[in-house]
C-alpha cells in the first residue's frame, strides 16, 4: 500500500479543544489507525507540526505523543513548502491574523469557529481564500454526533411529516473559579477577549438548524451575565463582561419555529448536556449527543391536565429509542476525515469558510436583537 504524508501545522492545541478533540481524538487517532485509508491502494499519513507560543508546553505536548516538529514562529511554519494544511483552534481573537497569513502563504485552511469576530471579517477570509484558489472548511462537529445523525436519518426518512418547532437545550453550571476550578478558560467570560455563549455558541446552533431544518431568516435573542464576577486560573477574581446565558427563538425557511437556551449557569436536569426536541405532525423526538428517541403519532397517549391528582404515569416511558444501526466513530475525526479527502482527492465539501461566516452573521444579528430589544431578519450571505 502506498502512504503519501500531508503535513499539518496546527495552531492552538495546547488548549483544550485544540489538544483533546483535534490532536488526540482526531489527528493521532488516525495515526493510530495506520492513516486514512484513500483507496486504490493509498493511505494518507497524517504529520502534525504544533504550533503555538509557549515553548515548554508544545515541547512537554510532543515528548508526551512521541512527535518530533513544533514551533512557535509560526511565519516559519507558513513559509515551509512542505507544509500542506494549516489548522485553526487558538482564541477567536487571534484567529483571523493567522488565517490570513496562512490563506497568503497558500495553504489550506481548517479552522475552529467563529472564523471571526464579525461578519465583515468572516466574509473578508471567505474572499481571500477563494481567490487564492485554496481549499478551505471550517469545524461544524455536531452535525456527526451520533444523536444528531439520528436525527438526520429520521429527517430523512419522513418520520415527522411536516415539522413545527425545535426546542434545544443546551449548557451546565461552570464553576466560578472560586472555591472549585472553573472548567472553561477564563477568556470565554470577558467580551474584550472574544468570550461569551452567543460568539461561541450561535455558530453551532445555525449550521444544525440549516443543515437538519432550514435557514434562519429571523432572530430574537436575549442575552445575560448571570454570574457578574469570576475568576482566573492564577485565581484573581476578575468582571466577567460577556454573556453567560442566551436566550433564542429563531424562525426557520419553510415555517417552523426554534427555541434555543444556551447558558453556563444552569444545572442539569436533562439526559445529555445538549438536547434537542422536534415536534412534527406525525411525531416528535429527543436528540442528544449520543441518543435520540422517538414518539409516531400511532402512540401518542392522550395527557388530560388535573392538578388535583398525582401524575401516575412516566411520560419518558412512553418514547421508543432509536437504534444505532451502524457505527458513530469521533464527530471531530469523522469531519477531518471528509475534509482530508477534499483536499488530496478533491471529494465535495461544503462546510467551508462561507458556513462559517453564516455562523458569525448570526452571532452578530443574535447580540444587536438582544441589545436593540427586536427580531431582526438574517439575510442570506454571499461573496
Amino acid at each position: 500500500m502506498t502512504r503519501r504524508t500531508v503535513r499539518i501545522a496546527m495552531n492552538g492545541v495546547t488548549g483544550r479543544m485544540g489538544y483533546r478533540q483535534h490532536l488526540v481524538r482526531s489527528i493521532l487517532a488516525l495515526r493510530e489507525q495506520g492513516g486514512l485509508d484513500l483507496g486504490n491502494g493509498e493511505t494518507l499519513w497524517p504529520e502534525p507540526v504544533l504550533v503555538g507560543r509557549r515553548e515548554h508546553a508544545l515541547r512537554a505536548l510532543a515528548e508526551r505523543h512521541g512527535l518530533t516538529e513544533w514551533s512557535t514562529d509560526l511565519d516559519a511554519v507558513l513559509a515551509d513548502d512542505t507544509v500542506d494544511i494549516y489548522f485553526d483552534a487558538q482564541v477567536t481573537s487571534a484567529r483571523v491574523d493567522a488565517l490570513t497569513k496562512a490563506i497568503a502563504a497558500g495553504k489550506h485552511i481548517y479552522t475552529e469557529k467563529p472564523t471571526a469576530a464579525d461578519l465583515a471579517g468572516a466574509l473578508e477570509l471567505a474572499r481571500l481564500a477563494e481567490e487564492k484558489g485554496i481549499k478551505h472548511g471550517v469545524v461544524q462537529d455536531k452535525l456527526f454526533l451520533p444523536g444528531l445523525l439520528k436525527l438526520k436519518r429520521l429527517i430523512d426518512g419522513g418520520f415527522f411529516g411536516e415539522i413545527l418547532s425545535v426546542r434545544g437545550e443546551f449548557g451546565y453550571w461552570v464553576f466560578e473559579g472560586d472555591w472549585q476550578d472553573a472548567q472553561r478558560p477564563s477568556w470565554n467570560y470577558r467580551a474584550e477577549d472574544g468570550g461569551g455563549i452567543v460568539v461561541d455558541m450561535f455558530p453551532h446552533w445555525e449550521y444544525v438548524l440549516h443543515e437538519l431544518f432550514g435557514r434562519v431568516t429571523s432572530v430574537t435573542a436575549h442575552v445575560a451575565t448571570h454570574v457578574p464576577q469570576r475568576w482566573d486560573e492564577q485565581g484573581k477574581p476578575y468582571a466577567a463582561t460577556a454573556d453567560d446565558a442566551a436566550y433564542g427563538i429563531f424562525q426557520l425557511e419553510g415555517g417552523a419555529i426554534a427555541q434555543i437556551n444556551s447558558s453556563w449557569t444552569v444545572r442539569v436536569n436533562r439526559d445529555e448536556l445538549v438536547e434537542f426536541q422536534v415536534d412534527g405532525t406525525h411525531g416528535s423526538a429527543v436528540a442528544g449527543l449520543r441518543g435520540c428517541r422517538v414518539q409516531h403519532r400511532s402512540a401518542t397517549p392522550k395527557p388530560v391536565w388535573n392538578p388535583d391528582i398525582p401524575v401516575t404515569e412516566s411520560f419518558r416511558d412512553q418514547w421508543q429509542e432509536v437504534p444505532d444501526n451502524t457505527e458513530f466513530d469521533n464527530g471531530f475525526k469523522a469531519q477531518w476525515e471528509l475534509f482530508l479527502r477534499h483536499v488530496t482527492l478533491g471529494e465535495p465539501y461544503h462546510w467551508d469558510l462561507l458556513a462559517g461566516a453564516r455562523g458569525v452573521q448570526l452571532a452578530e444579528l443574535g447580540l444587536r436583537s438582544a441589545a436593540e430589544g427586536r427580531r431582526l431578519d438574517v439575510p442570506e450571505v454571499s461573496l
